[in-house]
């Protein structure tokens, strides 16, 4: 007999853990709702802080907001996650980001702009094959006015993206109506 797997349905701030209570909370007054995502991660109080504390760093991080989400975007495409992508193409929106790049980030196409192109490469890299490709990408990168320091904070960018985009491969996570309606 084949067992039906449970899915995981996002928590709110009222039926989550105690642990992860507090987190919802904050996420709820930050964003002005629980993304389902992060309501997901409630599940367990660990997956949930280490993810917030991880995003809290990543906002610290060298990057400009546009860069960031380009970053997530195109390791959210790599990594083939319908609910990141979602989210990250809507984020990058908000920004005000060429329509042109994000479609060009969601088909894996080279960006227009340099620069942009060269983080979305040496990100694209990294994720598909946990290393970078070649001299021609790092050197694409450094001529784009990236520095070491921006590449390995770019790790944390891929981390995140380990995390949640993983969490929507082996428990699909439904995309919030708030970003369903805006692409």
């Amino acid at each position: 007999m084949i067992r039906q797997i449970e899915t995981l349905k996002p928590l709110t701030a009222d039926t989550a853990l105690e642990g992860s209570k507090a987190p919802l909370q904050a996420i709820e007054k930050r964003f002005g709702f629980i993304p389902n995502l992060m309501g997901t991660f409630a599940h367990s109080s660990a997956l949930l802080e280490g993810y917030v504390a991880l995003d809290a760093a990543w906002q610290k991080s060298s990057f400009t907001a546009t860069e960031r989400q380009l970053i997530v975007l195109a390791a959210s495409v790599e990594n083939h996650c319908p609910y990141c992508v979602a989210d990250h193409s809507t984020a990058l929106k908000a920004l005000k980001s060429s329509p042109e790049n994000i479609r060009a980030l969601g088909e894996r196409r080279p960006l227009d702009d340099p620069k942009l192109n060269a983080l979305s490469t040496v990100t694209r890299e990294l994720v598909s094959g946990r290393v970078l490709g070649g001299a021609k990408t790092r050197g694409d990168f450094h001529r784009a006015s990236f520095t070491e320091i921006a590449l390995v904070e770019e790790l944390i960018g891929v981390a995140l993206k380990v995390m949640s985009n993983y969490l929507d491969d082996v428990n699909p996570v439904p995309i919030d109506a708030t970003v369903r309606g805006a692409n």
